[in-house]
């Protein structure tokens, strides 16, 4: 059953560019479908969280990533009695925007940008649903509902102070309230984004050996869950009781969010998903002792994952890629693809447009295509 305080497609806030509304689909099953057809989720395929496109093919891609946040958010959304259409969509786009080589593209770019307003993924995620797509005859984009255009701009929280120049352009001429907490399923998906990451980094950080069980196993939450695994199946290989032991944790983790969350939204009593909004605290949580072990198991995990010596070794190579490209596309804007010429001119005269221009290139590339070109345009290894 679904909650009152839960958005409801009926009520949604519309479109940008007015559309007839689908016999079969709600609004949201429209925008969720149109964010899975879209190209730049296909890229995800090929863009890499921690690990490089081709270190390996067991590692969890920013696509994979993904659809285990979907696939999290859409439990947590149904035992809350939230939308679950609506907490997908924001879900599966919530990554859409991000650069190749993970955080470490990211961080280059942004730095390289910092002359023409600075790059940021949840911006360019909504300039890509806005604007970057463009495959329907009526609009540019994925002429998105306001509410999953709401959800993807701030499902961490308020965007406040300095915009970042895609989202503050967008802002401007569709005002999503960014100073208020977007719905209670756009905050959902932001904690089944921890949960995901907290989960297959793990995974992903034993398969390479970067630590090992017996250290994870000294960590809150993880420790009980390879004890009640050993204690349950004392026989069981090694890969087994890894898993076994790891989807406890993640399982914690989830009951947790519910539990809390409830609880949260009872004494709130918003009665509406607007009151959600106008709440000024958001409503889905981590319990303060659930917080407090997630923070204990991230910081484990940049000391001995994020920040160890092999994967400091390729951020520093692919931060090379990026450094490298930016410059010579800016300078040579024949490069950028062809069916942008007419921008590309219209561009010529101001640095700053065909900075950005250049931006939103290298920020669609993959990984692989990202090494592919900086081999064949400047030299080096692909």
């Amino acid at each position: 059953m679904r909650a009152l305080f839960a958005s409801d497609p009926a009520q949604a806030m519309g479109r940008r560019v007015p559309e007839e509304e689908s016999t079969f689909r709600s609004c949201y099953q429209r925008d969720r479908d149109r964010i899975i057809h879209a190209s730049a989720f296909r890229r995800l395929k090929h863009k890499t969280q921690v690990f490089v496109e081709h270190e390996g093919d067991y590692y969890r891609t920013r696509l994979t990533h993904s659809i285990e946040v979907a696939q999290v958010a859409r439990t947590i959304s149904g035992a809350l009695g939230l939308n679950s259409e609506l907490t997908e969509a924001v879900a599966l786009a919530h990554d859409l925007g991000h650069t190749p080589f993970g955080h470490t593209g990211e961080d280059a770019l942004h730095l390289l940008m910092s002359p023409y307003g600075g790059f940021d993924h949840n911006a360019q995620a909504i300039k890509i649903v806005t604007s970057l797509e463009r495959h329907y005859a009526e609009f540019d984009g994925l002429n998105l509902t306001w509410d999953t255009l709401e959800g993807i701009a701030k499902h961490n929280g308020p965007v406040v102070g300095d915009l970042p120049y895609a989202l503050a352009e967008y802002n401007a001429v569709h005002d999503l309230e960014l100073h208020t907490h977007a719905s209670a399923e756009a905050q959902v998906a932001a904690l089944s984004d921890d949960i995901a990451y907290n989960n297959h980094d793990l995974h992903d950080g034993l398969r390479a050996q970067l630590f090992s069980e017996e250290e994870i196993a000294q960590l809150p939450l993880i420790g009980a869950a390879y004890a009640e695994v050993d204690t349950r199946y004392p026989d069981t290989d090694p890969y087994r009781r890894r898993h076994e032991a790891l989807r406890r944790v993640f399982g914690m983790m989830v009951a947790d969010v519910i539990e809390t969350s409830r609880q949260l939204l009872a004494e709130a009593d918003a009665g509406s998903a607007a009151g959600i909004r106008r709440l000024g605290y958001p409503v889905i949580r981590f319990s303060p002792q659930m917080w407090q072990d997630i923070r204990a198991i991230r910081n484990f995990l940049f000391a001995r994952m994020y920040r160890a010596p092999s994967v400091m070794e390729k951020r520093a190579e692919v931060t090379v890629v990026v450094e490298e490209l930016f410059p010579l596309f800016l300078e040579n804007p024949d490069l950028l693809p062809r069916h942008w010429a007419r921008e590309i001119e219209a561009a010529a005269q101001d640095r700053t447009t065909l900075a950005r221009m250049v931006s939103d290139y290298i920020a669609g590339m993959t990984d692989r295509f990202a090494y592919a070109e900086h081999a064949r345009l400047v030299g080096g290894k692909a």
